[in-house]
């Protein structure tokens, strides 16, 4: 047999293990020594605070541990069978009762140790209902039983069961921790810093904790382990797209910003000012500027992205702005082109649609610098696209475009400076878990005089009264939609469906001028349908989440949600962001089938701050199923909890910025590199770092 020393060895000759256990072990993943010490518990059980059984009184709403000495199904007379155990601490016994659970009769056996929660009754003398039980060890097992301790609950498989792990894990942990001592990659001045334990004591207070506050502090080293090497990996990236290639330091010249300015019918907000200024220090810095512009629904980002521009035009330089689709690419042409009127800047628009001539004839005001500022889609970073002197991109709606697609838009100018932006608000530990890379930037405040969005929540009795109100805003001129989470009907969900929704709308509205929008329509046909609802052909919309992020229809006035429960509440902000456009009131009324959903539906309804909203989605939902965060790939996490470690979070970018900063390509922490290439294989390569 093989010597093996440290963790590397395989688990088989781990003690207690063996070739059959070690293959159940694999079945967790637990190949080797080290996956068998990083395989902590997922909960706890806590007896730190366990009533001794003599002392219970009628009332009590307690925690016990006591062995099984009998148990047994007891039938009633009324056909109830109750299962039946009476448990034993140094202190006495109680019988314990599980009315309806004979089946327990099969699970739970003489001579077992149970913790049991539940609530002390008086039904001929004292009796303990549990509402919860674990069986803390077997009849031959050793476990301590009345000592207060934490019990860890480790992940188990058919064949192994989580005690069998348990006491696996305790019988080699002394061991194992003595060689983790030589694992632990973190600084030690990171470690103080961060107020966090080395790592083979993180790991002991995970597998042996004496307080639940142990296990916690155990974790939040973990954590901060894995949140510290990924924003290692985003620093280096940030300082290499930084620094490569020299940027452009751009002047202020104020021959295009100020007139604009001036020519403003409205005051920049407090946010819009504060951003500018850091969008403005980025540029005239000799570094490329690599910037997250984030901000809700009508935040004025595109102002802001417009004095970028004009910062580029006027000196000398080209400036690109890349949106997702054709039609938004028209309208924010159409809209540059209001907003600079009367100033000497072109806004040449570069789309898919054009034809053969037209885009020779585009591409040649492209390569000879004649058109100032591009508006595209992805035509932008085709081959055959050649500016003559870009010196800005602007990505607008920014998570429709994955991080590769990111990274080439960066390539389009050799040293222009970049500026991201996204209408979905995110909470700032996802923003700096998704986009490390960049800076980022918050316009956290709306422009004055907006009118508020009405938000109703209707129960599905209501929907009558509701369509009744839509066919009464569109007499009136107005426009809307009503969306559905389904495009076709499904037996596994009963779900109104977008298509069978639409006939039957039809049917009760023939009077009105319907249309359906859907994701699975070809890009043409959607194309035609918004905008031919943007140009009031259309009165009422239905549609699945494809409107989601669309095109501007300042007449649209009413939002009708189907089925909202199934909606997260970042999604719902971002389909109510579709009204409210124009000077009319406009409504959002979300249509409910479950009471269970009410609550969350009530935050919603209660304030239009997107970063409010999307705070308590992730609070509610977590990160994975937050608008658009599988989609932009969330790194997946074993110990960081994005919706709690904030600070952590904030304090690893600090320290991993800091040593970058110092030395870029970590050639003095050769650790520090091999773990981020282990870890972040397919991350570093995308962005050449490690």
């Amino acid at each position: 047999m093989p010597t093996y020393t440290d963790l590397d060895r395989p688990a088989q000759f781990l003690k207690g293990v063996g070739p059959k256990r070690a293959d159940l072990l694999a079945k967790l993943g637990l190949m080797t020594a080290r996956d068998v010490l990083f395989h902590v518990p997922h909960r706890y059980e806590d007896a730190s605070t366990v009533s001794k059984i003599g002392a219970l009184e009628p009332g009590m709403d307690c925690t016990i541990v006591g062995r099984v000495v009998s148990k047994g199904v007891l039938p009633t007379r009324r056909g109830l069978r109750i299962f039946q155990a009476v448990v034993r601490d140094s202190t006495g016994l109680i019988e314990c009762s599980w009315p309806g659970q004979p089946f327990l009769d099969r699970t739970i056996a003489r001579g077992d140790l149970l913790l049991l929660r539940g609530t002390v009754r008086f039904y001929h003398g004292r009796q303990f209902q549990p509402r919860e039980y674990t069986v803390l060890a077997r009849e031959k097992e050793e476990a301590a039983e009345e000592s207060g301790t934490i019990f860890p609950v480790y992940p188990a498989t058919e064949g192994l069961t989580h005690r069998q792990v348990r006491t696996l894990i305790a019988e080699n942990l002394d061991d194992l921790l003595r060689q983790a001592k030589d694992e632990d990659r973190l600084p030690r001045e990171i470690r103080e810093r961060a107020g966090v334990a080395p790592l083979a004591q993180a790991l002991e207070w995970l597998h042996r904790p004496a307080s639940l506050a142990e296990a916690e502090q155990g974790r939040r080293r973990l954590a901060f382990e894995e949140l510290f090497f990924l924003q290692l990996l985003y620093a280096q990236a940030h300082h290499r797209a930084s620094t490569e290639r020299p940027g452009i330091a751009f002047a202020r010249r104020d021959t295009l910003v100020k007139p604009f300015h001036k020519s403003l019918p409205f005051t920049l907000t407090t946010a819009q000012k504060r951003v500018l200024k850091e969008i403005g220090e980025d540029m005239s810095s000799p570094r490329r500027m690599n910037r997250l512009l984030q901000g809700d629904v009508g935040s004025g980002k595109t102002i802001v992205a417009l004095f970028a521009m004009l910062r580029a035009v006027e000196n000398g330089h080209q400036a690109a702005l890349m949106v997702p689709t054709e039609i938004l690419a028209e309208q924010h042409a159409r809209t540059l082109q209001k907003l600079l009127d009367g100033l000497p800047v072109g806004v040449t628009l570069l789309t898919g649609r054009l034809s053969t001539k037209q885009w020779k004839e585009v591409n040649y005001r492209i390569a000879s610098g004649d058109a100032d500022i591009v508006v595209g889609t992805h035509a932008l970073i085709q081959e055959g696209v050649q500016f003559h002197r870009l010196g800005l991109v602007v990505v607008d709606e920014q998570h429709r475009f994955g991080v590769k697609q990111r990274l080439a838009i960066q390539e389009m100018g050799q040293n222009a400076d970049t500026l991201v932006m996204s209408a979905t608000p995110i909470p700032r530990s996802l923003a700096l878990t998704l986009y490390g890379d960049l800076d980022i930037s918050v316009l956290d405040e709306r422009p004055p005089g907006r009118r508020p969005i009405k938000t109703a929540l209707r129960s599905e009795s209501s929907q009558p009264k509701v369509l009744k109100f839509v066919r009464e805003e569109v007499r009136k001129g107005r426009q809307a939609y009503i969306v559905y989470p389904l495009v076709e009907e499904s037996e596994k969900v009963e779900l109104k469906a977008a298509t069978a929704e639409f006939e039957q709308l039809s049917a009760l509205f023939p009077d009105l001028r319907m249309a359906i929008i859907h994701g699975q329509m070809p890009g043409e046909e959607k194309d035609r349908v918004m905008r031919a609802f943007a140009a009031g052909e259309v009165d009422v919309l239905v549609s699945t989440t494809v409107i989601e992020v669309g095109i501007d229809v300042p007449n649209a006035t009413v939002m009708v949600i189907e089925h909202a429960e199934r909606f997260g509440l970042s999604q719902l902000h971002q389909l109510r962001g579709r009204v409210g456009r124009g000077s009319e009131d406009s409504f959002c009324i979300l249509i409910f089938g479950g009471q269970g959903s009410l609550e969350r539906l009530k935050v919603f309804a209660a304030t239009e701050d997107g970063f409010a909203i999307a705070e308590a989605d992730l609070r509610l939902r977590g990160a994975g199923d937050l608008f658009g965060a599988r989609q932009s790939g969330l790194p997946a996490f074993r110990f960081a909890n994005l919706e709690s470690d904030l600070n952590l979070l904030s304090i690893a970018r600090g320290e991993a910025r800091a040593i970058v900063e110092r030395d870029p390509e970590l050639a003095n922490h050769p650790d520090l590199r091999e773990a981020i290439a282990t870890r972040y294989e397919e991350r570093a390569r995308l962005f050449r770092v490690g």
